[in-house]
């Protein structure tokens, strides 16, 4: 047989062996988990075993200590984290139940407590970039993080924290204010991708004073979308919510892990439904 046959010959041999799958996998190499379904991520705990620990206020400075939640192996490399901030008057046990749902599907997550219940947002957001870099630089999970790929969310005045913290510092690859509350309303210096979350009966950071104007501001990232609960109040992020875990993780896969597979459940959007008054977006993401 001629050389250049040969050649050709292995080639085509090689490409054979090498899946789609695999092929996608090399493309990104931030991929984490096997490939999601509806079920997936609507379930309560993903693909991803978890472990959790306690950070102290006296151990660190910036923020109130919390709970670091993360995947146990690190045989598919490194995983993107996420800082959630509670809202006023709460502590980090209203936004606890973020922590295993979103670890499980292949984060780093701290769910923490603030320096003062009562920190208003722009405090709030500077303690989740905080809470942040401590995760990334001194943390015992460290060597799990990639510290590229962060993101905050948070709920009522923790999600104004988000948006500032967004503001602060571009480099974020994704924010979810859930109900947020802040009394900045022009956040077009944003260029981070931010998922809002509203609540139509929301009568403390109603919608239209809050969630609707954040979301029209935001004209600087050309990835946003708004999602509204259909009959839900201000405090519908602070107990499991199947509607806001699966639109929370696909952004956060989406964005933080650049894992288009996550895509289908943001673009084409939600239709209106008994869980959703309505959902905006900038569609297509990719």
């Amino acid at each position: 047989m001629h050389t250049r046959s040969l050649f050709a010959l292995l080639t085509l041999t090689i490409a054979t062996l090498v899946s789609p799958a695999q092929a996608q996998a090399a493309a990104n190499p931030y991929e984490r988990g096997p490939a999601p379904t509806v079920a997936s991520i609507e379930a309560s705990r993903g693909p991803f075993a978890i472990a959790q620990t306690t950070v102290a206020a006296s151990a660190v400075r910036g923020f109130g200590g919390g709970t670091i939640y993360y995947p146990t192996s690190t045989s598919e490399g490194t995983f993107g984290a996420v800082a959630i901030s509670p809202g006023f008057t709460a502590r980090q046990t209203s936004v606890a139940w973020y922590g295993p749902r979103l670890a499980s599907q292949g984060f780093v997550v701290i769910t923490i407590d603030t320096l003062s219940t009562l920190d208003q947002p722009d405090q709030r957001g500077a303690q989740l970039l905080a809470a942040l870099d401590y995760l990334v630089q001194t943390s015992s999970v460290r060597s799990r993080i990639d510290g590229t790929r962060l993101g905050v969310m948070g709920h009522s005045m923790g999600g104004g924290g988000s948006l500032r913290a967004a503001a602060t510092r571009p480099a974020l690859q994704a924010a979810i204010p859930l109900t947020a509350w802040h009394t900045t309303k022009n956040w077009s210096s944003v260029q981070v991708p931010t998922l809002i979350v509203g609540a139509e009966n929301d009568t403390t950071a109603s919608v239209s004073a809050h969630s609707e104007p954040f979301y029209q501001s935001l004209s600087s990232t050309p990835d946003k979308a708004y999602l509204e609960l259909n009959n839900a109040g201000h405090s519908a992020p602070t107990s499991a919510n199947t509607t806001i875990a699966k639109y929370s993780i696909s952004w956060l896969k989406r964005f933080i892990d650049n894992d288009t597979r996550y895509e289908q459940f943001l673009c084409p959007p939600p239709p209106p439904s008994s869980l959703i008054e309505e959902y905006r977006h900038t569609c297509p993401h990719s």
